[in-house]
């Protein structure tokens, strides 16, 4: 217990060191971080065993610690911007700075989270970036990056504190389940998600890449460019009155809903979203084919293979978040470019003042803030569609070079069937006899759910579930979700179980049993039977 103690002392005063170092010290606020009460708690205990002599040899043996690894620092070779940027993205070796550090993550790329997103910022600062995604900023990935330390930038060089990009985001309803603040992603409540067939706007799940845009729906412009490069302009009010209005009841589901689960079959990267990244409205706005064809544009013609979307939300290069999907798609009669969601105008957080919406598929491809619409022979060139939200095999593990061009971009979502009530490890009384469930389903492409079943003895047998659609779309063209409710009993003898889900869509496509199959290093479209723990009570 000694050793222990006088270990994390050391180790406190190593890490407070390297936060010190870039800058962060004012982050780690030791009296709100439980690591820091930890480690004195840790002194404490070592001071009362060991005495004061003991404790002051054990403060002389962290300060010599702390003198060796700002001596090893000091003793890096110190680099100007200049010399940075001859490692940008075509280089052999990769560097980036952070504050006054130089780095050298040619090694670290492909174990990269984000993929090589991280290649942007090659040859420069990433702190631009970081300001853009906060969960960069923990002591965890401080460390990591340390590790990768080879000097020191010129202090002329150092960039200049980031100013909060996130300071204008509107405001969030407290009962969404935040998995991020910056840029802010957050899911619907389950215990409330299905008592609203159409999700109510303040609750539906929030999916942002960056910082959310203010725009003012007057002054707005949307711009459609043809093949050859000519483009017209539309306001928000002349899409109102030139074109024809259509409503149509379509669900957006992030393509990382339920990573979470599929984390706890092998690890995944990116943001943990658990079951409820997915919500439903009913959507108002114009035919995307009708403002393609108003525009000159033939949706037929043979050339045209995609069409693009670029949103107003833009990187700090001035890059703006896009994605595609192909023409064949984008003419069907249920695209359309929304300007009201549930009967209003669309929210901040949803995409003010135009948003394409492309039921049936992912929600990555149903850009916000919409500001252009391009036609091309090929799909976007956007980090998101070549470089993101392509689900691989199970054999590409975590670290291994990612080959984006091997594998498509996802666009329609495969079935899927999660259960919101109960929540896991509900303690239900054995003398109530039964326990209400309520969830979701829902699958890709209109394909509507024909059944959903639900079991409480592992899956060898099973009884079907109460439904409830939207009325004015089939089972061929069914872009709403489907809810259901049911009342299974409490099995007999046992003190937990597990209460599964699985849904059945037109095609008769189900759910796997496990994620074995369908796992991958993104954790994308995770897909498998639903299980949710219960316990019993006597």
């Amino acid at each position: 217990m000694l050793g222990r103690a006088t270990s994390f002392s050391r180790v406190f005063k190593h890490r407070r060191h390297f936060n010190k170092l870039a800058g962060l010290q004012s982050e780690y606020n030791h009296e709100d971080n439980s690591y820091y009460k930890y480690a004195y708690f840790a002194g404490a205990a070592t001071f009362g065993v060991l005495g004061l002599s003991h404790f002051v040899k054990t403060v002389k043996l962290d300060h010599a610690q702390e003198e060796k690894q700002v001596k090893k620092l000091e003793n890096l070779p110190m680099y100007k911007q200049e010399d940075v940027k001859k490692h940008g993205k075509d280089a052999e070796r990769i560097w980036v700075t952070y504050k006054d550090g130089v780095y050298d993550v040619t090694d670290f790329i492909p174990m990269h989270p984000g993929g090589d997103k991280i290649l942007l910022a090659a040859g420069a600062a990433v702190d631009p970036f970081w300001a853009l995604y906060s969960q960069h900023k923990t002591a965890e990935v401080l460390e990591i990056l340390e590790g990768y330390r080879i000097g020191r930038l010129d202090v002329k060089d150092v960039p200049k504190a980031e100013p909060d990009a996130f300071s204008n985001d509107p405001e969030r309803h407290p009962a969404l389940l935040v998995r991020n603040a910056k840029p802010f992603n957050a899911e619907s409540p389950p215990s409330l998600l299905t008592d609203h067939f159409y999700t109510p706007n303040e609750l539906f799940f929030v999916r942002n890449h960056l910082p959310v845009p203010d725009i003012k729906t007057e002054d707005h412009k949307l711009t459609v460019e043809t093949l050859n490069g000519k483009t017209i302009d539309l306001s928000v009010d002349e899409l109102k009155k030139k074109y024809k209005s259509y409503t149509i009841g379509s669900v957006i589901q992030c393509a990382g809903n339920r990573r979470a689960d599929m984390n706890q079959y092998k690890k995944v990267q990116g943001l943990m979203w658990e079951g409820t990244a997915i919500s439903n409205a009913e959507w108002t706005g114009v035919r995307l084919r009708d403002l393609l064809a108003d525009a000159g544009i033939d949706v037929f013609d043979e050339k045209i293979k995609h069409v693009h979307f670029e949103g107003c939300d833009v990187d700090p290069t001035g890059t703006p978040y896009g994605a595609s999907i192909p023409m064949e798609k984008a003419r069907g009669n249920e695209v359309i470019v929304a300007y009201h969601m549930n009967g209003v105008d669309i929210p901040r957080d949803h995409g003010a003042p135009l948003r394409v919406i492309v039921p049936g598929n992912v929600g990555a491809r149903q850009v916000k803030w919409l500001r252009k619409i391009i036609v091309s022979e090929k799909e976007s060139d956007s980090h998101w569609q070549q470089k993101d939200y392509r689900a691989f095999s199970p054999a590409v593990n975590m670290g291994d070079k990612l080959k984006w061009d091997t594998v498509p971009s996802i666009q329609e979502y495969p079935v899927q069937c999660a259960i919101c009530t109960p929540s896991p490890n509900t303690k239900v009384d054995r003398d109530d006899g039964t326990v209400d469930i309520s969830g979701y389903a829902w699958s890709g492409g209109g394909r509507g759910i024909i059944r959903i079943e639900i079991s409480v003895d592992n899956g060898e047998t099973w009884s079907s579930c109460e439904m409830e659609q939207e009325k004015n779309q089939d089972p061929e063209h069914m872009y709403a979700w489907t809810l259901f409710r049911a009342e299974v009993k409490i099995p007999p003898g046992v003190k937990e179980f597990n209460i599964i889900a699985k849904a059945v869509d037109r095609s008769y496509n189900t759910q796997p049993e496990t994620a074995s199959g369908i796992w991958n290093v993104r954790g994308l479209i995770h897909n498998a039977w639903h299980r949710v723990p219960i316990i019993v009570k006597d």
